[in-house]
C-alpha cells in the first residue's frame, strides 16, 4: 500500500521545499503558488482520484453478477489517470482493482500481458484489453448501469 503513495508523498516534499526556499528568498506568494502546483499534482497522482479499489477475487465475483468491466490499474500510472479522467463519473460504474494494493490483481495481470504488469487492463466478459480507449469502455458498460 506504501508504494502507491510514494509519488505523491515525494511530491508534496519537493513542493515544501521549493516553498521553503522561496520564502526564505522574500516570495511567499510565489511559495505558495509552488506548493499549490505540487499538492494539485500530487492528489492526481494519488489513489485518492480513484474509485475505492476492491480485491480482484471480488472484482471478478461481482463483475460475474453485474456484467461491468474490471479495470486493473495502479496509483502514478499515467494512462490509468487518463482513462479516469476521460470517463468522468461513468469511471465509478467499473470494478477497479489496484495492483500495488491487491498482489492477486497483479498476478491477473501478468498472467495476461506475458509476465509484465501493463495497465491499465480492462477485462470484459472474462478476455483482457490492454490500455483501451475510454470510448470503448463506456460502451462496454451494461446498458442498466448507465
Amino acid at each position: 500500500m506504501m508504494r502507491a503513495w510514494k509519488l505523491p508523498i515525494l511530491l508534496v516534499l519537493c513542493g515544501s521545499v521549493i516553498a521553503i526556499g522561496q520564502i526564505l528568498q522574500g516570495s511567499p506568494v510565489q511559495a505558495a503558488v509552488f506548493l499549490l502546483v505540487f499538492v494539485v499534482l500530487a492528489g492526481a497522482s494519488s489513489p485518492l482520484l480513484f474509485p475505492k479499489p476492491v480485491g480482484a477475487l471480488e472484482a471478478q465475483r461481482r463483475s460475474a453478477v453485474d456484467g461491468k468491466p474490471v479495470v486493473y490499474w495502479r496509483a502514478g500510472c499515467k494512462y490509468c489517470m487518463r482513462l479516469r479522467f476521460r470517463l468522468g463519473r461513468r469511471a465509478r460504474q467499473l470494478h477497479w482493482v489496484d495492483i500495488w494494493r491487491d498482489p492477486a490483481g497483479a498476478a491477473v495481470v501478468r498472467e495476461a500481458n506475458g509476465g509484465d504488469e501493463t495497465v491499465p487492463t480492462v477485462f470484459v466478459a472474462g478476455r483482457p484489453h490492454v490500455n483501451p480507449g475510454h470510448v470503448w469502455v463506456r460502451e462496454q458498460l451494461p446498458s442498466s448501469g448507465g
